[in-house]
């Protein structure tokens, strides 16, 4: 793998740092800013509309311009954005703030999983997608805990100024480490729109919202799952999320490889085992062991699912790769948004804090029932395109 993709993960490092960090601060910032901890809240809910909102625009007004002129441009203003944080007097500069450097976040992965793929054989583009993406996992075991630690001792702003340092040395390695290419030979923004003609496009799309859906399900009420229902210290949850986040790693990696070999394969398995576990995950958190280990393979499955999306996303959209791979980052976000909602549906229903899982299992079915009808109702792109034909040739025309 060339070192440009590690110039590629270490941003992807410092944007997933970033998105997630606020949740560990939410307090501290709530009482600096003196405003109640809902409304800081707001940080976290902005952040994701920003992404969903600046993933399409962005990735469309810079479809024919140099991919690495696009990922610097997109990179300071994502330095910019958590330098602004790091020193805002108040609330509304803040939140400004943190939106500023979302709009850029949905665009960047778009930009940088066509990038990364691009820098490799066709046969190890899923690879080199996920490790693009394992700067994402990679930051929910070192980024956010660490991210955390420096703003409980040193202040929530100086947890930003770190990020804006990150991301500056993810920006460096992109100008130093990766090349320098004409800008793509596409027909445009016309020509990316039409692709969003095809079918499998947009049941690529509403996969991916379900399986982000299903994941953040569980997740966003993980803590008070582990601390209620499975009788944990709070103190133990940090090190229980660890060992999620190793899960994410090593599924990551995994779902990439495997994608690149058996995509249709690695897709349905992984979103067959991703529900099998959150349903076990509705008993098993009763009780701790079990929880521990099906949490790790929630982790791993869950997370084997998005390179292997976001290269079926590039397959099925071949003329709208740029496009599609931020619109499928926007999907993410979406089913992330949908997570917290119907989980919190289901707490206030009397469910019970383990009904999320069982929330998440039904979305996951759903996914994996749309996947599989799809590929058996219809042949994709990839199929149609290197099929062999099959018939008598045509007569010529005679003399």
């Amino acid at each position: 793998m060339p070192l440009a993709i590690l110039a590629l993960a270490i941003s992807a490092f410092a944007v997933g740092t970033t998105e997630f960090v606020i949740m560990g601060l939410l307090s501290d910032v709530a009482a600096d800013l003196s405003v109640s901890v809902p409304v800081a809240g707001h940080l976290v809910s902005g952040y994701a509309l920003g992404v969903v909102a600046g993933a399409l625009p962005l990735a469309a007004l810079t479809t024919r311009l140099p991919r690495r002129a696009v990922l610097v441009l997109l990179m300071s203003v994502f330095v910019g954005g958590n330098l602004l944080a790091g020193v805002a007097p108040g609330y509304g500069l803040l939140l400004a703030a943190r939106v500023l450097v979302s709009l850029a976040h949905g665009a960047f992965f778009g930009v940088a999983s066509v990038t990364a793929a691009d820098l490799v054989a066709p046969a190890r583009r899923a690879t080199a997608i996920s490790l693009l993406f394992s700067g994402m996992t990679v930051s929910t075991i070192l980024g956010v805990p660490l991210g955390t630690l420096v703003g409980q001792h040193f202040g929530w702003r100086a947890t930003f100024l770190g990020v804006a340092l990150v991301g500056f040395l993810g920006l460096v390695s992109i100008l130093v480490l990766l090349p320098a290419r004409p800008r793509p030979a596409a027909g445009g923004l016309r020509t990316e729109l039409r692709a969003f003609r095809r079918r499998q496009v947009w049941v690529t799309l509403l996969v991916t919202t379900l399986v982000s859906a299903a994941i953040f399900a569980s997740f966003t009420y993980i803590e008070p799952m582990l601390v209620t229902v499975s009788g944990f210290a709070p103190s133990a949850v940090t090190v229980i999320l660890m060992l999620y986040g190793v899960g994410m790693s090593l599924g990551n990696l995994l779902g990439g490889h495997f994608a690149g070999k058996f995509p249709v394969g690695t897709l349905h398995t992984t979103l067959t085992a991703l529900a099998v576990l959150l349903a076990v995950f509705a008993y098993s958190i009763h009780f701790r062991t079990p929880a521990v280990i099906t949490l790790t393979l929630l982790g791993l499955c869950g997370t084997a699912a998005i390179p292997t999306l976001q290269h079926r996303i590039m397959q099925v959209a071949p003329t709208a790769r740029t496009l599609a791979s931020a619109a499928n980052v926007a999907a993410l976000n979406v089913g992330n948004a949908l997570a917290a909602w119907l989980g919190g549906l289901a707490i206030d229903a009397g469910l019970g804090y383990a009904s999320p899982n069982v929330v998440g299992a039904l979305l996951a079915i759903a996914a994996t029932v749309i996947a599989v009808v799809t590929h058996l109702t219809g042949p994709g792109p990839d199929t149609e395109r290197t099929a062999p034909r099959t018939g008598t040739r045509a007569p010529t025309r005679a003399p």
